[in-house]
């Protein structure tokens, strides 16, 4: 599998299942896209601002779903391996994404494993083991954590950076230079980290040097 980072921005995911995992994934897709939850019945779980549906499809019934909703992605979370397997089936001859939350390991083609991730915005990062053990994915997003603290901030700063030196006409191959030397630098990051330092300032301070040595470096 090649990991790819999707927008669901304005976009529509279609749960099949309202038990836990079912809950989950409407959480976790609620952040960006419209769900829709479609079940029997609801666990006492928050599904987040998901729009949920009483509703008991066959297999059979599965398609009109697909075809009424037009979901960027379905995910099939019951705890029926037949109506999993019609989601499937169904979303791959329409061209939809789906992810299947009862099966780990072998994936058919078409397929999503909604990886664990670090979000220290807006810079994120995802773990996935091919949904074989996803107790690893999960140790290793608290092991990344810690290690991601500050991304958000360095981020910002040389995005920042970049357009200012752009905007100075600092050549290019100079523009690389410097952001690539502020992104690298241990000091900032702990500036960054215990907000001793912020965005604007660190700008302003980079461009100052910048100026005072006329762009040379030492």
């Amino acid at each position: 599998m090649i990991p790819l980072v999707h927008d669901f921005t304005e976009e529509t995911v279609l749960v099949f299942g309202g038990g836990p995992v079912g809950a989950r994934k409407a959480r976790r897709f609620a952040r960006e896209a419209r769900v829709l939850v479609i079940s029997p019945a609801f666990a006492d779980r928050e599904f987040g601002p998901a729009e949920l549906i009483r509703a008991a499809p066959a297999p059979a019934g599965v398609a009109p779903w697909l075809e009424r909703v037009e979901p960027a992605l379905a995910v099939a979370a019951t705890d029926d391996e037949a109506i999993n397997e019609a989601v499937a089936d169904a979303s791959r001859e329409r061209g939809i994404l789906v992810n299947r939350a009862d099966r780990s390991g072998e994936r058919d083609a078409g397929s999503v494993v909604v990886p664990a991730t670090v979000s220290e915005d807006p810079v994120v990062v995802s773990i996935t083991t091919g949904g074989t053990a996803p107790a690893l994915s999960k140790h290793l997003r608290q092991e990344l954590e810690e290690t991601l603290e500050g991304a958000g901030e360095m981020a910002r700063v040389c995005a920042g950076l970049r357009e200012e030196l752009k905007s100075r006409d600092v050549p290019a191959d100079r523009r690389r230079e410097i952001v690539t030397d502020v992104a690298n630098s241990p000091d900032l990051w702990t500036a960054l980290r215990t907000g001793t330092s912020n965005c604007p300032q660190v700008i302003e301070d980079v461009l100052g040097d910048e100026l005072s040595t006329g762009g040379e470096r030492p």
